[in-house]
């Protein structure tokens, strides 16, 4: 039995016959879990002989009538298909650089059995940090959903065990990129510096869209390494705690 039918036959043991009733005219659940299948075929990237990457994140984008007949299955459904993509990528060797998400979202430009797909390699990320840290962090890095603190002297970036905020990017060297983080003796916001300095990487920094070696940073600088945008963000005070 085929990943496809093996999903149709799950799927039909979880919600029964009204998901089929209320989908008849609309789009199929098994043309989702093919799109999404091939949408992994056609964007793996060779890493080595034995592995491919392939994209992690996923947003079905269906129209407005479609995703509210899908709105009482949605969960188990989103469950079912992200199953059936791990078993695909298990088949053929796929792997990928965080969990698997998966969400429905509307598009207007969509009508009735209609449907898109977009995704995205999203890295998992991983830090020491506790949650009172970030709590106090004066200035922070988002990542892929995540919040690392920048405090003083700063962190390593990178994809090897001995990086402060491990990304598991194949784009990213292991020590990639180094934030430096000095506060003045005010201790204001003002007072704050922070500066990305690159770790002699293979692909380099990206600095808000400029290649470049180091940079000073401020709100809302962006840096991308390999595949991974990190955003900075520097905490009003009345935020600190």
């Amino acid at each position: 039995m085929g990943g496809l039918q093996r999903f149709e036959q799950r799927l039909e043991q979880l919600i029964s016959g009204a998901f089929a009733r209320a989908f008849r005219s609309a789009v199929q659940p098994v043309e989702i879990a093919a799109a999404l299948q091939r949408e992994c075929d056609n964007n793996a990237q060779i890493l080595s002989r034995d592995r491919r990457l392939v994209p992690n994140d996923f947003h079905v984008e269906l129209s407005g009538t479609d995703l509210d007949r899908l709105a009482p299955y949605d969960t188990a459904m989103a469950d079912e298909l992200v199953t059936q993509l791990r078993e695909h990528a298990e088949s053929q060797g796929y792997s990928f650089p965080g969990p698997v998400t998966l969400s429905f979202e509307p598009a207007d430009d969509l009508t009735t059995g209609r449907f898109r797909v977009r995704s995205r390699a999203q890295a998992k990320v991983t830090g020491h940090a506790s949650p009172a840290q970030v709590r106090r962090a004066r200035a922070m890095l988002e990542v892929n959903g995540t919040r690392q603190p920048l405090q003083p002297p700063g962190l390593v970036v990178g994809r090897g065990t001995e990086a402060d905020v491990r990304i598991n990017d194949p784009g990213v060297s292991r020590r990639h990129a180094e934030f430096l983080v000095v506060e003045g003796a005010r201790g204001d916001r003002d007072d704050l510096r922070v500066e990305v300095h690159d770790l002699g990487s293979t692909n380099g920094l990206l600095v808000d869209g400029r290649k470049v070696p180091r940079a000073a940073l401020h709100d809302g600088s962006t840096v991308r390494i390999g595949n991974t945008t990190l955003t900075v963000r520097v905490v009003e005070e009345d935020r600190v705690v």
